[in-house]
């Protein structure tokens, strides 16, 4: 049978997926990029901050496995705490919200940041509303970081 230290290591690497969505995203929105730049090498430094938008699920995601790593005692010299199979389920739980959110959500960013370089490309001057048009993405992945994190650090654990 499992253990709920396991259980509570799952929820970590699952928080650390959302990496995985932010890879995606930041590659789309660099293809975007590159062919914007192929055709102005002076809108390097606006597409690459565009680009860089749907990153941000990655580091939450690695901020909750951190937080989850605390909290089951790895980083302390005294060694991981035994956990029951309850609380490991609980604490996979809280890897779940940013896990799931933030894979999607930073593929739909990616989305939105390639045509918010499209629309730099076109029309220079018009790059905040790009850039807003990328961040409402971005409120979605806040709420999953705040739901995983206050089911974290309130789990009684």
């Amino acid at each position: 049978m499992i253990s709920g230290t396991a259980l509570a290591l799952f929820g970590a690497a699952a928080a650390s997926l959302a990496g995985v969505g932010s890879a995606m995203g930041v590659g789309i929105a660099g293809q975007a990029a590159a062919g914007v730049v192929a055709e102005d090498p002076k809108k390097y430094g606006k597409t690459l901050i565009l680009q860089a938008l749907p990153g941000t699920q990655g580091i939450y995601g690695l901020i909750v496995a951190f937080l989850i790593f605390m909290k089951i005692g790895m980083f302390g010299g005294d060694g991981m705490i035994e956990l029951t199979v309850t609380e490991g389920l609980y604490i996979f739980a809280s890897g779940l919200p940013i896990c799931i959110v933030g894979i999607w959500s930073a593929i739909a960013q990616g989305k939105a940041a390639a045509a918010g370089i499209m629309l730099l490309g076109k029309r220079p001057d018009q790059m905040a509303k790009g850039i807003i048009y990328a961040a409402m993405v971005e409120t979605y992945a806040i709420f999953a970081l705040l739901v995983s994190l206050l089911m974290l650090l309130f789990s009684g654990i």
